[in-house]
């Protein structure tokens, strides 16, 4: 059966660690490319994009493809609905693996928006220090509110993307664990942590250490993505669908 998984995530890497020696599976991780030095995986990858929703549709039937796995970050919106599309048009099984988002809990000083831009209003006019999680592609709208000093955390350099006097860069990746987390918020004075509501467990440290320290939270709601397609929350649980789906006729 062949599968294609559209990646990024700790759960598109879990399901090929799942689907490594399976013989009756021949799958395929595709990668945004966002990362320059991606963890390796023990399936075949392959990296970049497909060309919208008429190149991917083409790949889905160049390559014989029977099942697609979204495995997307909860925020990459458009791969999302490409996918959907282009599985409609050339008939190709669809499964959203899809992790829970977070919720906010006793404690928590959550303020929700729906935008970066949102979010820079949401820091208010007086400078602040301010913890920055959302990605380096998510930086250029807070050039708007130069008087805070950002604390940005990201998995590749930053370079221009975020042009202010005062800006701190952290180079790191998750996992990572509330100690070390309440730690660099204390060492560095962060007053509010800015965060997009990605789920999982390898960031939210970060959100338990800003309620331990009693700091307030902005909370960037997730894009829609299509409805419509069956959705599961486990790479265990997508490994029982492709075994459910194993053998059909495309």
């Amino acid at each position: 059966m062949r599968i294609l998984i559209l990646g990024g995530t700790t759960e598109a890497s879990a399901l090929a660690r799942c689907l490594s020696g399976r013989s009756e599976f021949s799958p395929l991780l595709s990668m945004a490319g966002r990362t320059s030095d991606p963890r390796p995986l023990p399936i075949p990858t392959r990296i970049g994009g497909f060309g919208g929703v008429e190149g991917l549709a083409r790949f889905l039937v160049e390559e014989r493809i029977e099942a697609v796995i979204d495995a997307t970050h909860p925020f990459a919106a458009v791969m999302s609905r490409n996918a959907a599309e282009a599985c409609a048009q050339v008939r190709v099984s669809l499964l959203a693996l899809r992790r829970p988002p977070w919720t906010a809990q006793k404690g928590d000083q959550w303020i929700e928006v729906s935008s970066m831009e949102e979010t820079v209003q949401a820091l208010g006019d007086e400078p602040r220090r301010v913890f920055l999680t959302v990605g380096r592609l998510e930086l250029p709208p807070f050039a708007a509110a130069p008087q805070h000093t950002y604390l940005v955390r990201t998995i590749e350099p930053i370079r221009d993307a975020l042009p202010v006097p005062h800006v701190i860069t952290i180079q790191d990746r998750a996992p990572f664990n509330e100690a070390s987390e309440r730690a660099l918020m204390e060492r560095e004075r962060v007053e509010v942590v800015v965060t997009k509501n990605s789920g999982g467990s390898a960031t939210y440290p970060k959100i338990a250490a800003a309620r331990a320290l009693g700091l307030p939270v902005i909370v960037v709601a997730r894009p829609q993505k299509p409805r419509g397609v069956e959705e599961v929350v486990s790479a265990d649980a997508a490994l029982e669908w492709l075994e459910r789906h194993h053998g059909r006729t495309p």
